[in-house]
C-alpha cells in the first residue's frame, strides 16, 4: 500500500480496520460454509461387485434372487473336510455339534486364479479364501465402474474392508504344506485382507480392516465415506467378506441356542427361532458426487448420511440395545440433513432371533414410524431372509440390494414370514413388513432407504442411501470415453492364460446384449497377454499371444487402396467415424468442389485423381479415429504418398486444416502433371 492510500486520521483508520475485519469475516464464513458442504457432500456409488449364496455372482444375480423371492440356503458343503455325520445332533446341549444341517454357502471358494493377480500358487495356498474373494470382487467393482484396475497404481484410493472370521483358514490346515512356510503370516492376517487389495492394485489411500463383528462392512463403509469427505482419498472401496472354513461358528451358536434349526432367518416373523449363518463377499466403489460427475462415472446411487455408535454398558455384552439403535438412526438422519419422513424403507439387520428382532423393530417404530401418514408407511425388510446372515458381508449386501431396488423402483418381499411377530407392538407407528413385493411409491423427492447393521460387539451402524440424481449430460469438462456404435464393432477379449482367453471368448456366444454395448465394454477392460477378437454372430474363436514389447503401428496406404462406397456402412453405424468424416469435409470445403461424404457413400468420381486423394485421406483418418476410440494407442504412425499426410495428422505433427490444404494442392498438382506426362515425378 502506498503512503497516499494509508488512512491519516483516527476516524479513517477506524473505518479502514472495520473494512478489513468485515472482509476477513466474510472470507471466514465462506470457508466455514465450504467446510460444512464438504463434510456433508453426498457420496456416489459408482461400482459394485459381490458373491452370495444361491449362485449370486453379481449385483444383477442378487437382484434376480430377491425379485423372484428365491432362497439361497442349502445343505452343508461336502468338499471342506467337515465330518457332517458327527457335526449334526438335534440336541442343542451336545458338545461339538450343531443342530442345523443347512446354511448359506458360496460356490467353489477354492476356485482362485493366482496368476491373474501375480501371486504364486504356493502363496495362494497360504492365503485365507477371504483375501482371495475380496481381491476378485474389488477388481470387478472397478471394471463394472468402467475403470481399468490395471491403471490405478499410485492412485489415492482407499480400501475399507470388514472381517470377523480371522485365522479360521490357517487353523484349518492340519499341517503346513511343503513350500508354504513364510506365507502363512500374511496369508492368515486380517490386516492383509485390505492391504492385499491395496498392494495388488497399487492403491495408496488408507487401507483398513474393520472387525466389529456383524456390523463390520457397514462400519467400513462409514469410515470410507468419512475419509472421502475429509479428502484422505479420491475414491474408496468399502465392503466385507466372510468364509467359514471350519464349523466353529455353528457349534458356538448352537450352544447359545441362537441357531435356526432350518438355517433360515425368519426376520420379524412369529416363527423366528434363531439366525442362520452364511458366507458372502460384497464391495462398493465410492467417490464424491462432484468428482463422479466431473469424471463422467455412472452414479448408481448416493450415500446421503451414515453414523456409528456403541451400546456401551447396556443390558448385556451381546444383547442388542434399543435406545442405542434409535440414537444411531437419529444421528445418521442428522448427518444427512433429513427427517424420518424423508426415508421410504429400512433394510433391517433382521437376523431372525426372538430377542433381537423385536428390539430392532421397536427402535424403527420409535423413529421412522412416528408422525408418519398411514398411507405412506415405512417398509421393513431383510436380505438375510434370502441368504442367511453373511456376518461381515451382511451390511454391504443390504446396501447392494437397496441400490438395485432404487434402480428398479421395487421393494422386494422378505421371505419366511408366517405372520408379523406378536412380540412387537406394530400399532406404535406406521411401519409395515414387506411380506409381498411393493412398487416403490413416487414422490416429489428422490427415493431413499436406510440400511442397519448391529454387531454382537455392541457397535451399531446406519446408512441412508438415495436414488441417483438424473443428469442429462455429464458435467462440462468430464472425460467420457467415446462409444463407437454399430454391428461391425469387434469384441476384443483377453486373459492371463490361453484357456482363460478362450473361455471368455466362447462365453460371448449367444449373448443377447447390444453388440455395440458389448464391444465398448470389452474395449475398456484391462488387456492381458493372450488375446482374441470375436465378431458378433461368428462362432469361430481364435486366441493369439501378444509377446511382451509388441506394439501397434498404424500404416496408411497410398492411392489404389480405394473401393466403391467404402465408407457407406461406417457412416451409418459409427458416430465416431461419421463425426471424423464431417470434420474432414469441413476442412476440405475451401479446397475442393465436391462432397467427401457423398463420394464415400456412392463411389462417384473416384476415378478422378483430385477426388480420390482427399477421400482416401478422410477414410484413413476416420478409420484411425475409430480404432483410437476402441482404446488402441499406436506406438508409431507411418504412411505412403498421401498416407504420409494422414500419418502426420494422426501423430499430431500437422493440423487438420493444414493437412487438408496439402492433400488438396498435391492432388491438383498430380492431376496437372499427369496430363503432361509428369506423374512419376510427384
Amino acid at each position: 500500500m502506498s503512503n497516499a492510500d494509508k488512512p491519516s486520521t483516527n476516524e479513517e483508520k477506524l473505518r479502514y480496520f472495520l473494512k478489513q475485519v468485515t472482509a476477513d469475516l466474510h472470507q471466514t464464513r465462506q470457508r466455514l460454509r465450504e467446510e460444512q458442504e464438504r463434510a456433508h457432500e453426498p457420496i456416489a456409488v459408482v461400482g459394485m461387485a459381490c458373491r452370495y449364496p444361491g449362485g449370486v455372482a453379481s449385483p444383477e444375480d442378487l437382484w434376480r434372487m430377491v425379485a423372484e423371492g428365491r432362497d439361497g440356503v442349502g445343505p452343508f458343503p461336502t468338499d471342506r473336510g467337515w465330518d457332517l455325520e458327527r457335526l449334526y445332533d438335534p440336541d442343542p446341549a451336545t458338545p461339538g455339534t450343531c443342530y442345523a444341517r443347512e446354511a448359506g454357502f458360496l460356490d467353489d471358494v477354492a476356485g482362485f486364479d493366482p496368476r491373474f493377480f501375480g501371486i504364486s500358487p504356493r502363496e495362494a495356498l497360504a492365503m485365507d479364501p477371504q483375501q482371495r474373494l475380496l481381491l476378485e470382487v474389488s477388481w470387478e467393482a472397478f471394471e463394472r465402474a468402467g475403470i481399468d484396475p490395471a491403471g490405478l497404481r499410485t492412485s489415492r484410493i482407499g480400501v475399507f474392508s470388514g472381517l470377523m472370521n480371522n485365522n479360521d483358514y490357517v487353523t484349518r490346515l492340519p499341517a503346513v504344506p511343503e513350500g508354504v512356510e513364510g506365507f502363512l503370516s500374511t496369508g492368515g492376517s486380517g490386516s492383509v485382507v485390505s492391504g492385499r487389495v491395496a498392494y495388488t492394485l497399487g492403491l495408496e489411500g488408507p487401507a483398513v480392516t474393520v472387525d466389529t463383528a456383524c456390523s463390520s462392512s457397514l462400519v467400513a463403509l462409514h469410515l470410507a465415506v468419512t475419509a472421502l469427505r475429509q479428502g484422505e482419498c479420491g475414491m474408496a472401496l468399502a465392503g466385507g467378506v466372510t468364509v467359514m472354513c471350519t464349523p466353529g461358528s455353528f457349534i458356538e451358536i448352537s450352544r447359545q441356542r441362537g441357531l435356526a434349526a432350518d438355517g433360515r432367518c425368519k426376520a420379524f416373523a412369529e416363527a423366528a427361532d434363531g439366525t442362520g449363518f452364511s458366507e458372502g463377499a460384497g464391495i462398493v466403489l465410492l467417490e464424491r458426487l462432484s468428482d463422479a460427475r466431473r469424471n463422467g462415472h455412472r452414479v448408481l446411487a448416493v450415500i446421503r448420511g451414515s453414523a456409528v455408535n456403541q451400546d456401551g454398558a447396556s443390558n448385556g455384552l451381546t444383547a442388542p440395545n434399543g435406545p442405542s439403535q434409535q440414537r444411531v438412526i437419529s444421528q445418521a438422519l442428522a448427518n444427512a440433513g433429513l427427517t424420518t419422513a424423508d426415508v421410504d424403507a429400512v433394510e433391517a439387520h433382521g437376523t431372525g432371533t426372538p430377542l433381537g428382532d423385536p428390539i430392532e423393530a421397536q427402535a424403527v417404530l420409535a423413529t421412522y414410524g412416528r408422525d408418519r401418514a398411514p398411507e405412506r408407511p415405512l417398509w421393513l425388510g431383510s436380505f438375510k431372509s434370502n441368504v442367511g446372515h453373511t456376518q461381515a458381508a451382511a451390511g454391504v449386501g443390504g446396501i447392494i440390494k437397496v441400490v438395485m431396488a432404487l434402480r428398479h423402483g421395487v421393494l422386494p418381499k422378505t421371505l419366511h414370514v408366517d405372520e408379523p411377530s406378536t412380540h412387537v407392538d406394530w400399532s406404535a407407528g406406521a411401519v409395515r413388513l414387506l411380506t409381498e413385493a411393493q412398487p416403490w411409491p413416487e414422490a416429489d423427492r428422490p427415493r431413499r432407504a436406510a440400511v442397519s447393521s448391529f454387531g454382537i460387539s455392541g457397535t451399531n451402524a446406519h446408512v441412508i442411501v438415495e436414488q441417483a440424481p438424473e443428469y442429462a449430460e455429464p458435467e462440462e469438462g468430464a472425460e467420457v470415453p467415446a462409444r463407437p456404435l454399430g454391428a461391425v464393432a469387434p469384441w476384443p477379449v483377453s486373459g492371463t492364460t490361453e484357456a482363460a482367453a478362450y473361455e471368455r471368448a466362447t462365453a460371448l456366444r449367444g449373448t443377447t446384449a447390444d453388440p455395440a454395448d458389448v464391444a465398448w465394454t470389452l474395449a475398456n477392460r484391462s488387456v492381458f497377454p493372450f488375446r482374441s477378437v470375436v465378431w458378433p454372430g461368428d462362432d469361430t474363436v481364435q486366441v493369439t499371444t501378444a509377446k511382451p514389447g509388441d506394439r501397434v503401428v498404424f500404416v496408411f496406404p497410398g492411392q489404389g487402396s480405394q473401393w466403391v462406397a467404402m465408407g457407406r456402412e461406417l457412416l451409418d453405424s459409427s458416430p465416431v467415424f461419421a463425426a471424423s468424416v464431417a470434420e474432414c469435409e469441413k476442412a476440405f470445403a475451401e479446397f475442393v468442389d465436391f462432397s467427401v461424404t457423398h463420394v464415400l457413400r456412392t463411389g462417384e468420381s473416384l476415378e478422378r485423381i483430385d477426388v480420390v486423394q482427399p477421400v482416401l485421406f478422410t477414410m484413413m483418418v476416420s478409420l484411425a479415429r475409430v480404432w483410437q476410440s476402441f482404446g488402441v494407442k499406436p506406438a508409431a504412425v507411418v504412411g505412403h504418398s498421401q498416407g504420409e499426410i494422414a500419418a502426420a495428422y494422426i501423430a499430431g505433427g500437422l493440423s487438420l486444416q493444414d493437412a487438408a490444404r496439402v492433400v488438396a494442392l498435391r492432388s491438383k498438382l498430380w492431376l496437372t502433371l499427369s496430363g503432361k506426362g509428369g506423374m512419376a515425378s510427384v
